[in-house]
């Protein structure tokens, strides 16, 4: 973008007018008055899309490109190639530093945003809104510059992702830099059971994920109290509540040790929770989460005040959410046009509502399963391939 002030220069008798851009990596744009003319205006004009455009785009990169793109592990480079940090894209400048120093670690980033993307998928694939990831670089579009719940879910449930992918690569030895966990033997544990074992270094995870995820939150500089800014304290919030669904959520797991079964002796240790409960939490998180504004002193505080305000564990929003019902490219939407939807359900998935009222079209479709199963001796399972015709219906 260009500033709206003119500046004249020191030589009088030659006015000169400078246009300073604002973008990173700006120049200044010099015209005489007599070179100021309606050309010089276009100049200008397209000179200031192109770098608001280049903006935008800088803006939509994000590390959660890590798992649109196969990672290849730091030791298939050979001595001379590029580096590995220098070849993934969305890092921002304190990512690719910390990239540097944990090359290891860059592989399972990417498997924990894949697990995040998938399991947003997951829980919101009857909804309008479906998670569904449009390109490699910025993978849910526009739709993240809206700051809505579903953004806010997006923001926790990837970073609780990084979490539960680099604790488990802990526990099976794949980093240089920690091992299995070292967590204390909990109070309740009975005496005669062994608190031992290998299990999932949540610390670590947590500690490792909270650097590298707000990273690029952290780097920014925007004024305080600026729209920009309450968004960037809102990213940090839901990257919080996903990093502590999954560290509060691990669980003591135990196995029983003793002649044929007898269960006379029991080893415990740290385990985390399957990751489906990690997304049905945030989800009920989503479905509570805060509506937030910035204030005076550059903090974000409640809109109803009524309302407790937020734990480190719940989410954060600021902008209601679009319906989602039609494609627009401003926003995002990519709409509902051709989504499948249940005829017979009043939810969500329901035809009505996913439809948003403009009706749906009815198909046949084919649908394969196994029946008719039998065990035979010894020692497996045969089965038939049934065929049956099913009716769908997808929005128009």
């Amino acid at each position: 973008m260009f500033s709206g002030s003119i500046t004249a220069a020191d030589n009088m008798q030659k006015n000169t007018f400078t246009f300073r851009s604002l973008a990173q990596g700006g120049m200044d744009l010099k015209l005489t008055q007599g070179q100021f003319t309606m050309t010089g205006i276009h100049l200008l004009l397209a000179i200031a899309l192109i770098s608001c455009t280049s903006q935008l785009f800088v803006d939509a990169n994000s590390w959660w490109s890590l798992a649109m793109n196969p990672i290849q592990r730091p030791e298939m480079y050979i001595i001379g190639a590029q580096p590995l940090c220098s070849q993934l894209a969305g890092l921002s400048q304190g990512q690719r530093k910390l990239c540097q120093l944990y090359q290891d670690h860059m592989v399972y980033i990417g498997e924990g945003a894949k697990t995040g993307i998938k399991e947003c998928q997951f829980q919101f694939r009857q909804r309008r809104w479906n998670c569904s990831t449009v390109d490699n670089t910025s993978v849910f579009g526009r739709v993240m510059q809206i700051s809505s719940r579903e953004t806010a879910f997006t923001y926790a449930v990837s970073a609780a992702g990084v979490v539960n992918a680099i604790s488990r690569a802990c526990r099976e030895g794949e980093l240089s830099t920690c091992g299995c966990s070292r967590a204390a033997r909990p109070k309740d544990l009975p005496r005669d059971w062994l608190w031992g074992g290998c299990g999932d270094n949540v610390d670590y995870g947590y500690r490792f994920a909270k650097e590298f995820v707000d990273a690029r939150e952290r780097e920014k500089n925007y004024p305080k109290g600026s729209e920009e800014h309450a968004r960037t304290l809102m990213n940090l919030q839901n990257n919080e509540a996903g990093r502590q669904a999954v560290y509060n959520m691990a669980n003591v797991a135990c196995k029983c040790h003793g002649v044929s079964g007898s269960c006379s002796l029991k080893t415990c240790w740290l385990q985390l929770a399957d990751f489906r409960k990690v997304g049905e939490f945030l989800k009920e998180k989503y479905d509570s989460a805060a509506a937030m504004r910035i204030n005076r002193k550059g903090k974000l505080e409640l809109v109803n005040q009524r309302f407790n305000p937020p734990t480190p564990e719940d989410l954060a929003y600021m902008d209601q959410s679009p319906d989602y019902c039609l494609r627009n490219e401003s926003t995002g939407s990519l709409g509902t046009e051709g989504r499948l939807c249940n005829k017979t359900s009043e939810g969500m998935d329901g035809c009505e509502l996913m439809c948003c009222g403009r009706g749906y079209d009815q198909f046949k479709t084919y649908q394969y399963e196994r029946c008719h199963c039998k065990f035979h001796w010894c020692c497996y399972v045969k089965c038939k391939r049934c065929t049956q015709i099913v009716d769908q219906f997808v929005c128009k």
